[in-house]
């Protein structure tokens, strides 16, 4: 396992998710995590998710509503798209696939998302390292 210092952002559907629901990544080790709540999944840009990339982010999970339950209709099929096009992005500049998750909640469980949010950080510290740490895009 990777045990350099990681970076990791977690947008999150402010309607499905309060923020101290997400506090269970106060105590990881060697895991530094940004919370970002949005009012919609859908809300989350290819910008902000290259933004993530650009300060030094190792990885970068949305978690959306469940599945045909957003109240914006297709927030968590806009974030889903989304995150497929910053994927393919990473992939083109040489960081390799795995570094993006979009996480649909399943029941009313902050212990469901606790625990595949914690699995996709596990997957990406064990990720080889990027030699791309501090990416720039240009468009």
């Amino acid at each position: 396992m990777n045990k350099q210092a990681s970076k990791m952002y977690v947008f999150y559907c402010s309607n499905s998710l309060e923020q101290d629901q997400l506090a269970g990544f106060s105590g990881l080790d060697g895991i530094t995590v940004k919370t970002i709540g949005l009012p919609c999944s859908g809300k989350v840009d290819i910008p902000y998710l290259v933004k993530a990339f650009e300060t030094g982010a190792d990885g970068v999970v949305i978690v959306t509503c469940k599945q045909n339950e957003c109240r914006y209709l297709e927030g968590d099929v806009r974030a889903q798209k989304r995150a497929e096009a910053v994927e393919s992005l990473l992939e083109e500049i040489g960081m390799g696939k795995g570094r993006m998750a979009v996480i649909n909640l399943k029941e009313d469980d902050p212990e469901q998302i606790l625990g595949e949010i914690k699995d996709f950080f596990d997957k990406v510290r064990n990720l080889p390292q990027s030699r791309h740490r501090s990416i720039t895009f240009n468009g």
